[in-house]
């Protein structure tokens, strides 16, 4: 397709060449549209360079161990071990550094010009790169979030997840601060890594916006594999000793020592000094930058995806979102984002997967709802003698049949849950659940064969007990 002519530099220009950022830049140079695109740190964004991709990695080397000790039951002996953080930190470094160059390869092959540079908005169509003013047609904002730093007294001495791919040592003992899944996703790679951890939380149940049920269970599997979890808990001060730990006192009225703490206590959009204001772009307090349907902000010229307009806070989320902007703008068509049954997955130890609504929210909405669950030991652990249990959950809509929400603690419940994803699009009902033939002998077989609801929750019973 021929490109446009335009009185600008470019007919678009990207900010931030993460997921969504480049999916988009992609798409409308492939659509014709002259692109550029502007990042200053890591091509590919936080999911590639320091968020789920080397998580994941970490994720797997901390299942290593608890597999080398479950094959004893199978009747393995396995000589003398050893962990090298170093191995795994510059293996993982390695691995991204891969996916780096494919991701400019991917631009470079489509077209679109890159600038490695920090860009900043001057006006409604000019960005500042390195001191260059490049003007655009349009402009796409997609430079995602940061992770929050506390103010209480010594929260200097901590690190944050962006940190945690690059240490220097692993520490012997180790404070995680937060109840989130990043939190709950680091803890667990800690202590399957051998270091002593502890996870504070500061309210009365983790994991806020999952499943009740789900978030109670997870904490009782996370405490078998011994990490120390403490809710109602916070650090209010911490102070270095000379031997280079750390102290921290706690809410509690309690003292902590550690060799690291890691604050994981959420995300804000990446907006400081982008430049905003000089454009007049209106953002939420929260820094999110706010946009309508199509991603437009209130100046015409200057849309937004991804996890700096703070709405789900997903790679595939902003790729998608890349996508709609592209093809609508640049090949005419009326494509919409659908953010209903988004599923995800949470790589704790053991892992959640989840699509739909959870219990509370489905009592809400539809007013009445079955329950279904089961709660089993895993077949591998029958003879591994680990003592891990599955979650498995439906809630089925009683005046439509319709399942509206499923969740699963256990193993590979993300890759279980995306399959399921499918029917949830397809508005399966729990007929066509109890019509599926299971696979046996697997977990992902309970789905298909509850046929008991474990209970009917009301709206005015859902109440009652709020009460």
């Amino acid at each position: 397709m021929a490109e446009r002519e335009t009185q600008y530099d470019y007919d678009l220009f990207v900010i931030g060449a993460g997921s969504g950022g480049v999916r988009a830049a992609r798409m409308a140079s492939t659509n014709g549209a002259k692109v550029a695109i502007a990042e200053e740190r890591h091509l590919g964004g936080t999911c590639v360079n320091i968020g789920c991709v080397p998580k994941k990695l970490f994720t797997y080397a901390a299942h290593v161990e608890e597999e080398i000790e479950d094959a004893a039951g199978y009747g393995w002996t396995v000589g003398e071990r050893s962990f090298d953080w170093p191995t795994l930190r510059d293996n993982k470094t390695k691995e991204i550094e891969r996916l780096n160059g494919i991701y400019g390869k991917l631009l470079s092959n489509a077209g679109v010009t890159l600038y490695e540079s920090r860009a900043v908005l001057r006006d409604a169509h000019t960005v500042d790169v390195g001191g260059e003013a490049v003007t655009a047609e349009r402009i796409l904002i997609a430079v995602g979030g940061h992770p929050n730093r506390p103010s209480e007294p010594g929260a200097e001495y901590g690190v944050v997840s962006d940190d945690m791919f690059y240490l220097d040592t692993l520490p012997r003992r180790a404070v995680v601060v937060g109840g989130g899944y990043i939190a709950v996703e680091f803890a667990g790679i800690l202590n399957g890594l051998g270091v002593e951890t502890v996870q504070l939380y500061r309210g009365e149940l983790f994991m806020r916006g999952f499943d009740d049920e789900v978030r109670g269970h997870l904490a009782g599997e996370i405490r078998k594999k011994g990490i120390d979890l403490r809710f109602k808990t916070e650090v209010e001060k911490t102070e270095k000793q000379a031997d280079g730990s750390l102290l921290l006192h706690l809410s509690d009225g309690s003292t902590l020592e550690t060799d690291l703490v890691l604050y994981a206590i959420g995300r804000s959009p990446k907006v400081e000094g982008l430049g905003l204001e000089a454009a007049g772009v209106k953002t939420k307090p929260n820094g999110a930058i706010v946009v309508d349907a199509d991603y437009r902000t209130n100046v015409p010229s200057i849309y937004a995806i991804g996890d700096v307009t703070d709405r789900i806070q997903l790679t595939p989320v902003a790729l998608g979102e890349g996508m709609v902007f592209a093809y609508n703008t640049y090949n005419g068509e009326s494509r919409k984002m659908d953010y209903r049954d988004v599923p995800s997955a949470v790589f704790s130890a053991p892992p959640i997967g989840t699509v739909g609504l959870t219990e509370a929210e489905a009592v809400a909405q539809y007013g009445e709802i079955d329950v279904y669950r089961a709660e089993f030991r895993p077949m591998k652990h029958t003879l591994s003698g680990n003592e891990e249990r599955a979650l498995m959950k439906l809630l089925v809509d009683v005046a439509s049949n319709r399942v509206v929400g499923l969740h699963m603690v256990g193993p590979d419940a993300g890759e279980i849950a995306q399959g399921f994803a499918v029917a949830f699009r397809a508005g399966a009902t729990k007929a066509d659940f109890d019509a599926t033939v299971g696979i046996h002998p697997t977990s992902a077989e309970e789905f298909v064969t509850m046929r008991e609801a474990a209970r009917r929750v009301t709206r005015e019973q859902a109440s009652a007990a709020a009460e």
